[in-house]
C-alpha cells in the first residue's frame, strides 16, 4: 500500500450475554464514543461509517446503517454495511482502508457488534450459522458449524498426529489470558485435565475447545496520515496490509481439509503489501480466528508462522504463551474474550494496536515492545480469510 492508514483510536464494548435489557443501539453508541474520545476527534470529523454484523437473522435488525446513524447522530455521511460471517469485523476494516486508500474519505468509523447470546436460543444461534455454510447441502442437512470444524482438525490429526491433548492447550492459555482482559467474556483459570474432562461436543471437540457465543460492540477510527492531527507525538499505529482470499466452501472439494489453504493465500498477499519476505521470524504478536482449539493450531499453521504440524508442540512448549517468542491471543481470543463475529475482527486490530502502542493491560502488555503484529479472521472454516499487518509509528 502507498499510504498506510493510521488507527486513531478503539473501544470494546465487553464481550458478554447481555440480558439487562441493553441492545445494539447502546453498544454501538458506547463503543462509537469510546472510540471516538479515544481519537480525539467528534463525530462531525467523520466522513464515512462502515458497519459489519454477521446476519441480519442474529440482530433482527435489517439495514442496520441507517440506524447506526440515527444512533449517533451523524444521518447525512455515506455508510456501508458488511456481512461475512466471523469475518465481518475483519472486511470491514478492509473496507475502511479502502475507502482511506481510494480517497473517498479522510475518516472512517468502523463499527462492529453482534446480537446473538442474550435474546436467542442456543439451538436457534447454531442452525443459523449451520445456514453460513452451504445451506442447501449441510445446513439443512443438520450440519453445525461443530461438526465441520471436527472434520476439518481429524484430517489434520491423522496427518499430523495432533492430540486432544495439544488442543486442549490453547484453550488452556486463551482462557488464561482472558483472566486480564476487562473485555473478555469468559476468563478462566484451567488445566489440560479440565479441558480434557468437558463434555464432548462433535469429535475431537469438547465443550472447552469451542469458542463462545457473545454479544457486543467494537469500533475503530482509520484516518489518512494527512489527517491524523497529532497521531506521530501519540505514535499510533498503521495498517502496513489488508487482504482477503478465500477456499471451497465444502470441505469435501479441498485437497487437504484440514489446511486452510485461503488462510495461506491471504497471508501471502498481505505480506507482498508490506514487503515482508521471512513470516515466521516478522511478528511480535498475533491475533488469530480461533473459533475452535484446533482451529488456532490451522491458523498458525496456514498463516506461516510455524512449519506445518509443528503448531501444537509449539504450543505445548509454551513459545505462543504471554511471555513465549509470539505471544498469541493474549486478549483471550474467541475462547476467552468471546466471539461477536461482526465485532471480532475489529476488536482483534484494537487489542494489536495497543499492544504496539504499550498501551494494552498492563498484565498482559509486560513492559514488551512489539514493532509488527498480525490480525487474522475467518468465515466458514477458514472459507473466507482476511489479515491484515500492523506496525507501530516509525521511531
Amino acid at each position: 500500500m502507498t499510504v498506510n492508514p493510521i488507527i486513531l483510536g478503539g473501544d470494546v464494548v465487553p464481550f458478554r450475554r447481555y440480558r439487562d435489557g441493553s441492545g445494539l443501539r447502546d453498544w454501538i453508541a458506547a463503543a462509537a464514543a469510546g472510540a471516538l474520545a479515544n481519537a480525539g476527534l467528534e463525530s462531525r470529523d467523520i466522513d464515512a461509517v462502515i458497519v459489519a454484523s454477521e446476519t441480519d437473522f442474529l440482530s433482527l435488525q435489517l439495514v442496520p446503517g441507517p440506524l447506526v446513524l440515527d444512533e449517533l447522530g451523524i444521518t447525512g455521511v455515506p455508510v456501508m454495511r458488511v456481512e461475512s460471517g466471523g469475518a465481518s469485523g475483519g472486511n470491514a476494516l478492509r473496507a475502511g482502508v479502502m475507502h482511506i486508500l481510494s480517497g473517498l474519505a479522510r475518516r472512517v468509523l468502523v463499527i462492529g457488534f453482534e446480537h446473538a447470546a442474550g435474546h436467542l436460543a442456543g439451538d436457534d444461534v447454531r442452525l443459523l450459522y449451520g445456514l453460513s455454510f452451504d445451506a442447501d447441502l449441510e445446513g439443512w442437512a443438520g450440519a453445525t458449524a461443530t461438526m465441520l470444524y471436527a472434520l476439518s482438525i481429524q484430517d489434520h490429526m491423522h496427518r499430523h498426529g495432533t492430540t486432544a491433548a495439544q488442543m486442549a492447550a490453547v484453550s488452556v492459555k486463551n482462557h488464561g489470558n482472558a483472566q486480564h482482559n476487562k473485555w473478555a467474556h469468559k476468563p478462566m483459570r484451567l488445566t489440560i485435565d479440565d479441558v480434557l474432562a468437558s463434555p464432548m461436543v462433535s469429535t475431537p471437540y469438547r465443550r472447552l475447545d469451542c469458542s463462545l457465543i457473545s454479544d457486543g460492540a467494537a469500533a475503530l477510527v482509520l484516518a489518512h496520515p494527512d489527517a491524523a492531527p497529532g497521531h506521530a507525538a501519540r505514535r499510533c499505529s498503521r495498517i502496513v496490509a489488508s487482504a482477503c482470499a478465500t477456499d471451497h466452501i465444502r470441505l469435501g472439494d479441498r485437497p487437504e481439509p484440514g489446511h486452510f489453504t485461503g488462510k495461506t493465500r491471504a497471508m501471502q498477499a498481505a505480506c507482498a503489501q508490506a514487503g515482508i519476505d521471512q513470516i515466521a521470524a516478522a511478528f511480535d504478536v498475533a491475533e488469530v480466528y480461533d473459533s475452535y482449539t484446533g482451529a488456532e493450531l490451522q491458523a498458525i499453521e496456514a498463516l506461516g508462522l510455524c512449519p506445518p504440524g509443528e503448531a501444537a508442540a509449539r504450543c505445548m512448549d509454551g513459545e505462543f504463551d504471554a511471555d513465549g517468542r509470539l505471544p498469541v491471543n493474549l486478549s483471550g481470543g474467541l475462547l476467552g474474550q468471546g466471539g461477536a463475529p461482526g465485532a471480532v475482527g475489529l476488536a482483534q486490530a484494537i487489542t494489536i494496536a495497543r499492544l504496539l502502542e504499550g498501551r494494552y493491560w498492563s498484565a498482559l502488555q509486560r513492559d514488551r515492545a512489539f514493532r509488527r503484529g498480525l490480525v487474522d479472521c475467518h468465515a466458514g472454516v477458514g472459507t473466507v480469510n482476511v489479515v491484515h499487518i500492523l506496525e507501530g509509528a516509525p521511531a
